[in-house]
């Protein structure tokens, strides 16, 4: 199975850590982001992974180059910034003939049950299957609201008034149809351009594991001090 990894984002929020390295390579108790994501992959079976790079972009390559994973990888550097949803876009043909395929953004840190959410995605044929998780603050987030069988039945990017806090993770399975569903604009993002023309076309799956978003100073020094470890056992659903 394949997985876009998107890692292209400035990380304004970091600096000053981002001035001299990318967001996706700051260590989490001392392992960089990307390994995580890496070992994660290999853990789940993903065989082939898209990252897309940007800031720092020759500090990513060498640093790959020396890691030597277990999935083949494949570095796709944006001069421009294409968005979320332009860099799948501008790749499709990567994954064409897949029947899904998995979106990460690589600044979440997480313990997911990749193989729960993969059985709740191939148990009926949505367009895309999301994992979402509980958020203190909906306004920051794209925040979804869930039928009892789990189909998502409203999506609204960054609310002002939000309906629920039930947010979209940045985990998610896409299939063609998703594909099919990204506007021809530049940039193109997920969650502005494409999530909310699939609402009722899509399935929830709720995280109840370790999840953070490393967006921030305060959510990066929380990881540090709550980071479980990918050695620890992945609880299953």
């Amino acid at each position: 199975m394949k997985a876009f990894l998107l890692a292209a984002g400035h990380g304004t929020r970091l600096r000053p850590l981002t001035d001299t390295i990318p967001k996706c390579l700051l260590p989490i108790n001392g392992t960089p982001m990307l390994d995580l994501w890496l070992q994660t992959c290999s853990r789940f079976g993903i065989t082939d992974v898209l990252i897309n790079i940007h800031a720092h972009a020759d500090t990513v390559r060498r640093f790959i180059a020396k890691r030597r994973p277990s999935a083949r990888v494949h570095i796709i550097e944006e001069p421009e910034l294409l968005g979320s949803a332009g860099t799948i876009r501008e790749n499709r043909n990567w994954v064409h003939g897949d029947d899904s395929f998995w979106v990460f953004y690589a600044d979440v840190l997480h313990r997911v049950n990749l193989s729960a959410m993969l059985d709740r995605h191939r148990s009926r044929t949505p367009a895309a299957t999301l994992g979402v998780y509980r958020v203190p603050d909906p306004t920051r987030c794209g925040i979804v609201q869930v039928q009892p069988d789990h189909t998502i039945c409203e999506f609204v990017e960054k609310p002002s008034q939000p309906q629920s806090n039930l947010a979209f993770s940045g985990i998610l399975l896409g299939t063609p149809s998703l594909l099919d569903a990204i506007p021809d604009k530049h940039p193109a993002d997920i969650g502005f351009d494409v999530l909310p023309s699939l609402v009722g076309n899509m399935l929830a799956y709720e995280i109840s594991e370790y999840l953070i978003d490393i967006g921030t100073m305060e959510n990066y020094s929380k990881a540090q001090a709550t980071w479980p470890a990918l050695s620890e056992p992945i609880p299953h659903a």
